[in-house]
């Protein structure tokens, strides 16, 4: 997904740049980036991070940085941030989002205007980039920020450092959250709000959906007010963020622990310990475990010195040597005992089968498992979160097809846990997985636990379903599907 941070400040920015760039490195996968604009002009540097933290990588570099406003950026794919000089003037710019249009951009832009696009690996073009020339065709850069809005299907937040300070962006949508934060003598934009907190930061506001505002050193001027409507990407709290961080005023590890709750709340099954499945799924068994009344413990511990992310590399064999090695069993809490594990999802469930086989093999009598949201049929189209390279490599769409389901016509069904199609889903993955139990959490607890209302999450890896446009004017496939049903019936 991607994660970035902004800085304007009366004295040198780059410790608090580095560091609060850092905060964000949970969110990446690829490329980590840093720009600062001093007396010298810009200074940037692009490293790859796929297998070596940001700090080791970037440490080296910090002496070349000297200047009083910087972005930092961790990406999911492309290099960030891009120089860019234009009839705009001069700024860098770094980008968080998916932008599910972009070849028809990017060749929409080449045919109306004499531009090449210079970072281009294969035939792929830099998202950020293209989102530079979008930007570039309006008359100034706030316009440039609107125009972008007005563009691009999925989603883009946007920071660009400029003299006149940082110009700061949400997504149209704000399905990723942009956060303003101030201490004395400085002003900073993030994605993660637990990159404040150990800066001296204090949560000034948050930008609304479409939101632009620029940043200086003691102001932060709103250029375009907020739209009314908001998709926030529900699964921030489920899963991508940070626990120390809040998303519209509620924190993570608060509401993993809500969900937990609403797990045990709906559960019946007899164990002995109740456990997360590290790390994110620990403050859902937390949770759980305090509502159940049955004790937390940790049947796998994690070891985190050398191991790297087992997300990070990009060959399926590679993902899984790396979780396996790096999660190591305790057979005192394994033998003999009945287990609950509680976990932030299930995506593939490839790692997630090995472990279950594991805890057999060290002597669990059972294994149960409780996910903190409900089945994933649906990749995500508004930002990066599944690396799988289909959508028929999730759990649940490889469950649909083994039990005969035909998902392009009766997805719906799917997701309705009352109905039977939803009952054989499950029960094929529980049996893929070798699960004891299987049981997922309603998606109207996962959004109570949340605290937002229904209309303000963004909830299509669960339902397939966009409550707004992606587009202004557009018609999204799952009202017209709900318009057609209504027509059956009513015909």
């Amino acid at each position: 997904m991607g994660g970035f941070f902004g800085v304007a400040s009366k004295e040198d920015c780059v410790a608090d740049l580095f560091y609060g760039t850092d905060y964000h490195s949970h969110m990446g996968t690829s490329r980590g980036g840093m720009v600062v604009l001093g007396e010298q002009g810009f200074k940037r540097n692009i490293h790859d991070i796929s297998d070596t933290p940001f700090r080791t990588k970037f440490e080296p570099d910090l002496y070349k940085h000297i200047g009083n406003m910087g972005l930092g950026v961790i990406s999911d794919y492309e290099d960030q941030p891009m120089l860019i000089g234009s009839h705009l003037g001069r700024y860098a710019i770094v980008t968080v989002g998916r932008v599910d249009n972009l070849r028809t951009l990017a060749e929409e832009i080449l045919r109306e205007q004499a531009v090449h696009y210079s970072e281009m690996k294969g035939n792929e073009f830099n998202p950020t980039e293209v989102i530079a020339s979008l930007i570039n065709q309006q008359d100034n850069l706030v316009n440039g920020l609107r125009h972008v809005h007005e563009k691009v299907e999925g989603s883009c937040s946007v920071l660009l450092l400029t003299d006149d300070g940082i110009y700061a962006s949400r997504d149209r949508l704000g399905r990723t959250p942009v956060v303003i934060g101030r201490k004395d003598g400085a002003v900073a934009a993030t994605l993660e709000t637990c990159a404040f907190p150990n800066l001296g930061y204090e949560i000034d506001r948050e930008l609304g959906p479409g939101e632009i505002v620029r940043l200086t050193a003691d102001a932060v001027e709103q250029l375009s007010p907020p739209g009314d409507q908001m998709q926030i990407c529900a699964f921030l709290w489920i899963y991508y963020g940070f626990p120390a961080s809040n998303y519209e005023g509620i924190n993570v590890e608060e509401a993993r622990y809500r969900c937990g709750a609403a797990l045990a709340r709906a559960d019946s099954a007899q164990v002995d310990i109740v456990a997360g499945v590290p790390d994110s799924g620990v403050g859902h068994a937390i949770g759980y475990a305090s509502e159940a009344g049955i004790p937390y413990g940790r049947p796998f511990v994690k070891y985190t010195p050398t191991w790297p992310r087992s997300f990070m590399p990009q060959e399926q064999r590679v993902r899984d040597l790396v979780a396996r090695m790096k999660l190591i069993p305790i057979r005192e809490q394994i033998a003999g005992k009945r287990l609950l594990f509680c976990e932030d999802s299930i995506v593939r469930g490839t790692q997630l089968k090995d472990v279950i086989r594991r805890l057999f093999d060290t002597g669990a009598r059972e294994v149960h498992m409780r996910p903190a949201c409900p089945p994933l049929i649906c990749s995500c189209k508004f930002l990066n979160f599944s690396r799988s390279r289909s959508e028929l490599d999730l759990a649940g769409r490889k469950a649909i097809a083994d039990i005969g389901g035909d998902a392009t016509n009766d997805l719906g069904e799917y997701a309705d846990p009352s109905s039977a199609k939803y009952k054989a889903m499950v029960e094929s993955i529980r049996t893929r997985l070798g699960l004891t139990s299987l049981q997922y959490q309603m998606l109207d607890d996962m959004i109570e636990a949340i605290g937002l209302p229904r209309e303000k999450l963004c909830t299509y890896c669960w339902n397939g379903e966009s409550l707004y446009e992606q587009t202004p004017g557009a018609a999204s496939q799952a009202k017209r599907d709900r318009r057609d049903r209504e027509l059956e019936t009513v015909s």
